[in-house]
């Protein structure tokens, strides 16, 4: 079961965000509040709600500047502090109080900043492919194609252009597969080009030292998930989140993490490859049972 409603809500500053909502059980589990990355949006859940919708809720909102949500008059307000803002007003029109964080890469840090600042909403949370340090290599990868818009005449042609880019990130995708990826990461435009689905302008933070999260020691936050199942998902090819950190960022958590190392993709997992999948799975058995 992976249908979907949506939904609509105003961020604090007054713009109209949207979010998917697949229905759950009715067994009183809590939500799973899925944050998607920097370029992504709700549709880079699809995988995940494919398999858990019918018996967990999630909750996928577009970020402000992506898919179906607004876009910001202030670009300085692509920055993780206002997405947390934004996300608070979401939960609380939704009368949400606990859930699981599930957050790739620019999701877990809105993640680790819900631990910061409400500790007590997280029944659980996945980080997938993020830490409080960030690996300056991946940092630049990113910066390099964040914010350039990009035209294609077809699906396919849109396809080839993120396997020349990101082959190194997926090197077992086939064209079948980077369709998908692409359905996820662009839409079809009134000119019926196939465009990126966020606002151009999200890269503007990034381009003044790195954006506001570089600028934050994000280590004390990991003490705020002691005692919450958590995971940590890392690509064993991942640019942004080394291997030292990742293992950093258990220790500092304790007894409640949990590292899985996804083999042969980089940033960041899909959460559909078998290694995501049983981890997800043990997260969700940790969330029930203890």
């Amino acid at each position: 079961m992976s249908g979907h409603s949506d939904g609509f809500w105003w961020s604090p500053d007054g713009l109209r965000l949207h979010y998917r909502d697949y229905a759950g059980g009715d067994d009183g589990r809590p939500p799973l509040l899925c944050l998607p990355g920097l370029t992504r949006n709700a549709r880079d859940f699809e995988p995940l709600a494919e398999r858990l919708a019918g018996e967990w809720r999630l909750i996928c909102p577009d970020m402000r500047g992506r898919a179906e949500s607004a876009y910001a008059k202030d670009p300085m307000t692509y920055v993780p502090l206002t997405y947390l803002q934004d996300i608070g007003r979401l939960l609380a029109d939704l009368a949400i109080t606990r859930f699981v964080a599930i957050g790739t890469s620019l999701g877990g840090i809105i993640a680790m900043l819900i631990a910061a600042t409400h500790r007590e909403w997280l029944a659980g949370a996945l980080l997938n492919d993020v830490g409080p340090t960030l690996e300056e290599a991946g940092l630049a990868r990113i910066r390099t194609y964040v914010g350039i818009g990009q035209s294609h005449p077809s699906w396919v042609h849109a396809a080839r252009a993120l396997e020349e880019s990101n082959r190194d990130v997926y090197p077992a995708y086939d064209l079948e597969r980077w369709i998908a990826v692409a359905k996820r990461l662009y839409r079809l435009n009134s000119a019926g080009r196939v465009v990126l689905d966020y606002d151009m302008r999200v890269a503007e933070p990034l381009r003044l030292t790195g954006g506001e999260e570089a600028a934050v020691d994000m280590w004390p936050v990991m003490a705020a998930f002691r005692g919450i199942p958590t995971t940590i998902l890392r690509g064993e090819r991942s640019d942004l989140l080394g291997d030292a950190t990742a293992r950093r960022m258990v220790a500092d958590i304790g007894e409640s993490a949990d590292l899985t190392v996804v083999p042969n993709v980089g940033h960041a997992p899909a959460l559909d490859e078998p290694e995501s999948v049983a981890a997800v799975d043990r997260l969700l058995a940790r969330v029930l049972h203890g």
